[in-house]
C-alpha cells in the first residue's frame, strides 16, 4: 500500500542534500572493469565539492508524484504509470521503491544541469535520505551513509540502461576526498575507503584547484558505453592496466603532496582516455586541457566527459597563471564559466 506524505509527513517540508564532485580514475568503479582488473587493486579518487543538491519533499495531489528540477521540464505521474527513463526517471524510480505519493519532489542542484560532476547520483542519495526522514513517521529505520549509498547506486543502476558505478554516490554520502579501492572479492566488502586530504588541510588544496564548465552538457552514458563496450569486447584492455596504475600512482602522489607528479598523472590518464574516445573533451575541453599542460598543471574532464566541466590541479603560482587564460577560453563561448571551488566536509545532510 502507498504512503501518502499528507497521511504520514511529519512536517510541512522534509529535507536533505548531498555534495557533487570532481573525480579521477572513474569507470574503475564498474563492476565489468573491477572484477577482471581485480588482481591491480583498481581504485577511484573524488573530491566533494560544496556545490551541494538540495532535494525538498512537500504535499502533492494523491496518488500523483510531482518532479522539479531547474534544467528539466518538470513531471507528474502516479506511481504505477511512472516511466523510469524518463530524464528524470531516476526520481520517480526512488518514490516508488519507497511506495511514495501525493507529494511533490523539488531539486536544487547549486552545479549546472548535466555538468558531469554527479548531480543527479547526488540528487539519489538525498532523495533516498529525505525518504527514509518522512517514513520514520512510520516506523522504517534510517540507514548508514553507506546503506544509503548502495540503495541510491542500486536504483539507478536499475534504470539507467548502462553500467553504473558508485563513486558518484560514495562522495555525495561520505563527503571529503576520498580513494575507494574495488576488490571483487565475495569474500569482503566490495569496497573500503582511505582519507586522503584531512578536513584540516582542505583550504590549503582549494588554492591548488580549479573548475571550469564548459558551457554544454554532457551525457556520460553514450561514452562510458563505448568503453565499457570496448572492453568487453577485449578492446584497449592494456590501456586500462594502465590507468589502474595512474590512478593508484594519483593517489600516492596527492597523499605525499607531491602535486606535479600528480598533475602529470591526471594528464597521462586523460591521453589514455582520449585514445579510447578522442570526443571525451570537445573543442572547448581541448583548449582547456592544452593550456593546463603549457602551464604545468593537470586538467581532466568530470564523470565521463563530452562536455560539462574540467578541472585542474596544479602549484599555487602555476594555477595563478592558469586562471586568467581559462577565463578568457572560457568567456568565448556562452554560458561557460569559472566555478569557485570550495571542498565540502559534510556529505549527505538531512
Amino acid at each position: 500500500m502507498p504512503f501518502n506524505f499528507k497521511d504520514i509527513g511529519s512536517t510541512e517540508l522534509i529535507e536533505a542534500s548531498a555534495p557533487c564532485r570532481i573525480d579521477m580514475g572513474g569507470t574503475l568503479d564498474i563492476s565489468t572493469f573491477y572484477y577482471p582488473l581485480r588482481h591491480l587493486a583498481p581504485c577511484t579518487f573524488n573530491i566533494a565539492l560544496n556545490l551541494r543538491t538540495q532535494v525538498k519533499l512537500c504535499s502533492y495531489d494523491s496518488g500523483q508524484v510531482k518532479v522539479s528540477s531547474k534544467g528539466f521540464e518538470s513531471a507528474v505521474y502516479s506511481l504505477k504509470d511512472a516511466p523510469f527513463d524518463h530524464p528524470l526517471g531516476l526520481m520517480f524510480a526512488i518514490a516508488a521503491y519507497f511506495r511514495l505519493e501525493g507529494v511533490h519532489i523539488l531539486i536544487e542542484s547549486a552545479s549546472p544541469p548535466k555538468s558531469g560532476l554527479g548531480g543527479s547520483s547526488a540528487a539519489a542519495v538525498a532523495l533516498v535520505a529525505a525518504c527514509l526522514k518522512m517514513l520514520k513517521a512510520v516506523d522504517v529505520k534510517a540507514f548508514s551513509r553507506q546503506q544509503t549509498a548502495i540503495l541510491a547506486h542500486h536504483l539507478e543502476a536499475a534504470v539507467a540502461g548502462v553500467p553504473c558505478g558508485m563513486q558518484d554516490q560514495l562522495a555525495a554520502a561520505w563527503g571529503g576526498v576520498n580513494a575507494w579501492y574495488w576488490h571483487g572479492d565475495i569474500k569482503k566488502p566490495f569496497f573500503s575507503r582511505k582519507t586522503i586530504v584531512s578536513r584540516q588541510s582542505f583550504k590549503s588544496l582549494e588554492d591548488n584547484l580549479l573548475l571550469a564548465y564548459c558551457g554544454i552538457p554532457h551525457e556520460s552514458r553514450n561514452i562510458n558505453s563505448r568503453w565499457v563496450q570496448q572492453f568487453i569486447s577485449g578492446q584497449y584492455r592494456d590501456l586500462w592496466v594502465e590507468i589502474v596504475e595512474c590512478t593508484k600512482k594519483f593517489i600516492d602522489a596527492m597523499m605525499c603532496k607531491d602535486l606535479k607528479k600528480a598533475s602529470a598523472l591526471i594528464n597521462r590518464e586523460v591521453s589514455l582516455r582520449r585514445e579510447m574516445t578522442p570526443e571525451v573533451l570537445d573543442e572547448m575541453g581541448e583548449k582547456l586541457v592544452a593550456s593546463a599542460i603549457e602551464n604545468h598543471c593537470g586538467a581532466r574532464f568530470t564523470g565521463a566527459g563530452g562536455g560539462g566541466c574540467i578541472w585542474a590541479l596544479g602549484e599555487v603560482e602555476d594555477i595563478g597563471r592558469l586562471k586568467p587564460i581559462w577565463e578568457e577560453t572560457l568567456s568565448d563561448r556562452k554560458g561557460a564559466f569559472m566555478i569557485d571551488v570550495k571542498i565540502d566536509s559534510k556529505g549527505l545532510s538531512y
